[in-house]
């Protein structure tokens, strides 16, 4: 267990904290954790280039813990009414059809490199930023109304997953397509 790694099980770790505080109305506390979890998640990737500690396992736990956190703050926001549902389950939606494509192509014995789009990234961050901003607008008494700023990124998350979702398809078909008839033979 090297420190990359540890800090993605802190990660994972901090997700249920994360969803306690949600639904005890501590908006503060959670942003706080979800804020740190940000943090672990800058710090693994970081640190394992740096101390040139990149291992297997890390290739699987910080996706994992990256997908949970925000998974279940989708999920655990909708719920709560804070982030609107539809939002959701196009986040939701995206994840489901990239595992599905892999469990595709895995099924299919295609060999295939995961490597994020330039979308797929921006989709990421903004992902992250619809939790942090409703969260701040939660947490923090304001006199004004940021309403527009979330309404924005409600938008532009959707538009960024769902076209990032497609970039992920296209990738996805273009594998298929790239292995020949032989392949599939038995």
């Amino acid at each position: 267990m090297n420190i990359p790694n540890f800090l993605s099980l802190t990660r994972i770790i901090l997700v249920p904290i994360f969803v306690i505080f949600l639904i005890q109305d501590e908006y503060y506390n959670a942003l706080i954790v979800f804020v740190i979890a940000g943090l672990t998640d800058v710090l693994d990737g970081t640190m394992a280039r740096l101390l040139n500690a990149q291992t297997k396992l890390g290739s699987y736990l910080d996706p994992i813990a990256d997908k949970l956190l925000l998974a279940t703050s989708f999920v655990t926001l909708a719920i709560l009414g804070i982030i609107p549902s539809w939002l959701t389950v196009i986040v939701m939606s995206r994840d489901f059809i990239i595992l599905l494509g892999i469990a595709i192509l895995s099924l299919m014995s295609v060999t295939f490199e995961i490597k994020p789009a330039l979308v797929g990234k921006a989709t990421t961050a903004l992902q992250i930023g619809t939790v942090f901003f409703a969260l701040l607008n939660k947490a923090v008494a304001h006199d004004l109304s940021y309403n527009w700023i979330l309404t924005l990124f409600f938008w532009m998350t959707a538009i960024f997953t769902v076209a990032s979702g497609l970039v992920y398809i296209i990738r996805g078909i273009k594998i298929i397509n790239r292995t020949s008839p032989e392949d599939g033979k038995e």
